[in-house]
């Protein structure tokens, strides 16, 4: 298993820009499957992941963000669609007696053997780069079991009643997150976009404290946490750093530069091409132009991974895909052409 700072060091000791977009639908598609095959069945997970990584030079996998599977386990109901990822009916629990009766559920139940599954297949299938699995926020999680909107309400009017719900989404997170690193994954894209509709002092309360009990249990040099949050745009960037995370994934939302200058310089930042407004809707020529705007803007910043701002929807051209990693390659060998500083060749040769 490799040592997954290591890994991080030599990135951003690296002078070229590596790029990990969060994708697995085109996998879905280029195997004749649906999304509601992938979700459904972890071997068809795996072996889309395994499409994914034959076509396109990704520097670590990622698999799909599915943000109702946690949700499910504690017995929320949901829609599973053709070629749509699976969407919440109605809410959970409604109150604090509710609440203190909700039990924390086991790895056993609903989808979660599959993601697992699919996680285990992945590790074995591409041992020469990093695979990260992913998992909801306890936030996000607390918001799907309670309705987004009253929980924005609860916070304030019955605050301990939602950090109860939010301790239980936690320990059921840190069970999953264990499970997962058990299976031989370097990290876990944490997905907490629903904290990014909080100021930073909330974030903090009802998010960050709990997503820093994961990271201090389970980060090390074998396994990262990797905070997204794609709701932020910049309001509560501090919040997210007191997770103590060593890698964070922005969405669109996000001013890029804004977010390394305000960020560590030994932490991976990664972001934020849209994946709808730009990588589904527009054309291969203007993906390949905002790609390489992003990376000119953020060409200061070695510690800059250029990725998508959130998961890729089902059925974004493949041209533009292809767009999306030419734009890379480009900008990578425009470095190759610049010349070393006349000072640098005299250290070099001392």
């Amino acid at each position: 298993m490799q040592n997954i700072n290591d890994w991080i060091a030599r990135q951003i000791s690296n002078k070229k820009r590596i790029a990990i977009p969060i994708m697995t639908h085109p996998g879905i598609e280029m195997i004749g499957k649906k999304v509601k095959d992938a979700v459904q069945d972890g071997k068809i997970h795996a072996k889309a992941i395994q499409r994914i990584n034959e076509i396109y030079p990704t520097a670590a996998t990622t698999v799909i963000m599915d943000l109702t599977v946690e949700a499910e386990a504690f017995g929320a109901m949901i829609e599973i669609q053709e070629d749509e990822m699976p969407h919440l009916l109605g809410r959970l629990v409604s109150n604090a007696d509710e609440i203190t009766a909700l039990q924390i559920p086991d790895l056993s139940v609903g989808r979660i053997p599959h993601y697992l599954l699919a996680n285990k297949i992945t590790v074995e299938r591409t041992p020469d780069k990093p695979v990260f699995a992913g998992a909801i926020g306890p936030f996000s999680l607390a918001g799907r079991l309670f309705d987004l909107s009253e929980i924005m309400v609860s916070c304030y009017t019955e605050p301990e009643a939602i950090h109860l719900l939010l301790d239980k989404c936690t320990k059921f997170l840190l069970k999953y997150c264990q499970e997962l690193k058990a299976t031989g994954c370097s990290g876990v894209i944490i997905a907490e976009p629903a904290a990014g509709l909080l100021s930073n002092d909330d974030c903090k309360e009802f998010s960050s404290v709990y997503i820093k009990k994961i990271v201090e249990t389970l980060q090390d040099d074998t396994f990262l946490i990797i905070l997204h949050n794609c709701g932020n745009q910049g309001q509560c960037t501090k919040a997210m750093l007191h997770t103590g995370a060593n890698a964070f994934h922005f969405g669109n939302a996000m001013d890029m530069e804004e977010a390394l200058r305000n960020c560590p310089k030994d932490k991976l930042i990664m972001g934020n091409i849209d994946p709808v407004g730009v990588m589904k809707q527009l054309s291969a020529g203007e993906v390949m132009t905002s790609t390489a705007d992003l990376l000119n803007r953020t060409s200061g910043y070695k510690n800059f991974v250029l990725s998508t701002g959130c998961d890729l929807p089902p059925h974004v051209p493949a041209e533009n895909i292809t767009a999306f990693f030419a734009a890379l390659d480009e900008f990578n060998k425009k470095l190759d052409l610049v010349p070393v500083p006349e000072h640098h060749v005299q250290l070099l040769t001392q």
